[in-house]
């Protein structure tokens, strides 16, 4: 089945560059380009999409106010962050908006094909050093709120539970989790909705930053 890719960047060489990645896939079809959040909004209208790859810092409407516009009339649309190391500012309210993956803009072509591959199957791609940030703001901000406070860790879980969230905060996809604990594909998907379901957390990357948060402090 073909997965149809809106790209949104500001720069022109980063747009030309991913379209003629993408198109290296005969997989993929690349139904639009926008150069503004605003322009990506129309366009996400007009062409439906399966998966936009979301520049975050644009002039005008940015990455993340693009996101909940486009989320709020096609919530289907999978939307996938690129993004920079000096983005920190900006990955969190992304996360909020409602963006399922985050990779960075110098990911090799493999993991960006990869991740968009992923996002249309419904996970949430990200690479592993964007986790690592999302899990050093994460902690940041917890010690500075309160001390001795585990209040917040994860309880009631399994025993496998607590292995697949492990293995979710490192990356692994749902193929690769059910190949390490030898389960099945659709046995590791339940346990991840059961994860979601007793921590609270509303999507996979965000279940992520979770297990490799609790990881750090144990």
């Amino acid at each position: 089945m073909t997965i149809r890719i809106l790209i949104v960047d500001d720069q022109q060489l980063v747009r030309a560059g991913l379209r003629m990645l993408c198109e290296t896939d005969a997989e993929l079809e690349v139904v639009g380009q926008a150069a503004s959040g605003g322009e990506a909004v129309r366009l996400a209208e007009q062409t439906t999409p399966d998966v936009i790859l979301m520049d975050l810092r644009m002039p005008g409407m940015d990455g993340i106010r693009a996101t909940e516009r486009i989320l709020a009339m096609r919530p289907s649309i999978r939307i996938v962050v690129l993004t920079t190391f000096d983005d920190d500012d900006h990955l969190y309210p992304a996360l909020a908006a409602g963006a399922c993956g985050f990779l960075v803009k110098d990911a090799s072509p493999t993991d960006l094909l990869d991740g968009i591959r992923r996002a249309a199957a419904g996970e949430s791609p990200f690479t592993q050093a964007v986790l690592q940030r999302l899990v050093d703001s994460a902690v940041s901000a917890r010690e500075a709120a309160t001390t001795n406070d585990d209040s917040d860790a994860p309880q009631g879980l399994t025993r496998r539970e607590a292995e697949v969230l492990a293995l979710v905060s490192t990356g692994l996809s749902n193929a690769e989790i059910a190949e390490r604990l030898h389960l099945g594909v659709t046995t590791v998907k339940t346990h991840i909705g059961n994860l979601m379901t007793k921590t609270g957390a509303t999507n996979r990357v965000r279940l992520a930053v979770l297990g490799a948060t609790n990881g750090r402090r144990r």
